[in-house]
């Protein structure tokens, strides 16, 4: 068996907005399906999921915040009251089991059991703030398990690369401040959520600890692959980080229904591969892929094959 993990809990179907939402429990099969179909499954060591509990969501949101989104879910809302993120009764429990998952992956990526993960995990985290939920998100994956790789395993730096197609808003502003963590994405700009200019470097001692990347609909490999490989990597050798998160989100493939932009599969594994080297050179091989976005269901389930593909090999 390789030394990729995976995680995909099948209870964060249960986070169900009806057939005709873009973030619907499909993602999940329409994913897992090709890796049992491609034999990619057997290939792969399966981690056990959990729920976060209070205390690590609090890592990155307010204790107000997690208060909130319990109340609203639980009293049958159909929205979200700090934005525009679409709930069922179940939506909590599986953002809590989203969250929990990335942490048990980070637990055996950092004891070393495991070179790499990847976390099938929905809903999606990076547009969800310390207070506030946004997008599909409400809470924020990656944001958390940074602040857990710190106070969990004593890790000094962690990289968060994002190549969503929609700007990582929620994790910039949870880093904004902080130098221990660098941030770096490439999205569509102008685009939801409308943030991540080029101007947004950070304040404090997190300045230049945040890098954005922002690109024109249509925009692809040239811009894309180029950005990762001339501005993050020489950025993330002077930063060093001792642990790689990437948002893996797959809405940037040509043909997305929410993104205009034009990455292939092979694109998504040269990424992959550039970050594994990254993370050879870097950290002992310790990177966590998330999952965020990716709406349609054969493109997300193609990228995801290529990426996990480039983890194993």
């Amino acid at each position: 068996m390789s030394k990729t993990g995976l995680v995909a809990d099948p209870a964060v179907k249960r986070h169900d907005l009806g057939p005709s939402h873009p973030e619907q429990p499909a993602r999940f099969t329409a994913l897992l399906n090709r890796l049992e179909e491609t034999k990619l499954l057997a290939q792969l060591h399966r981690i056990e999921s959990r729920s976060a509990t209070d205390d690590e969501l609090a890592l990155a949101h307010t204790r107000h915040y997690i208060e909130l989104v319990d109340r609203e879910t639980t009293g049958h809302r159909s929205q979200l009251s700090t934005g525009d993120t679409d709930l069922c009764e179940h939506s909590a429990a599986a953002a809590r089991i989203a969250a929990g998952s990335v942490l048990q992956a980070v637990d055996a990526v950092l004891a070393g059991e495991l070179a790499n993960a990847f976390c099938v995990v929905r809903p999606p985290g990076h547009h969800a703030t310390a207070d506030r939920g946004m997008g599909f998100c409400l809470f924020n994956n990656v944001a958390i398990a940074a602040r857990y790789a710190q106070e969990r395993h004593n890790v000094q730096r962690v990289l968060i690369a994002d190549w969503d197609v929609h700007h990582g808003n929620g994790t910039q502003d949870i880093f904004y401040r902080d130098g221990s963590v660098l941030f770096f994405s490439t999205h569509q700009s102008p685009w939801y959520p409308g943030t991540g200019s080029a101007s947004e470097r950070g304040e404090g001692t997190g300045a230049g600890k945040t890098i954005n990347c922002p690109f024109p609909a249509g925009s692809g490999r040239e811009e894309i692959v180029e950005a990762f490989e001339t501005v993050l990597l020489p950025a993330a050798e002077a930063f060093q980080p001792e642990l790689i998160l990437l948002s893996a989100g797959f809405d940037s493939r040509v043909g997305d229904p929410l993104g205009q932009f034009t990455l292939t599969d092979a694109d998504f594994a040269d990424l992959t591969r550039m970050m594994t080297g990254l993370a050879a050179r870097c950290c002992g091989n310790k990177l966590v892929s998330v999952l965020e976005g990716g709406y349609h269901l054969e493109g997300l389930a193609l990228a995801a094959e290529s990426h996990i593909r480039a983890l194993i090999y």
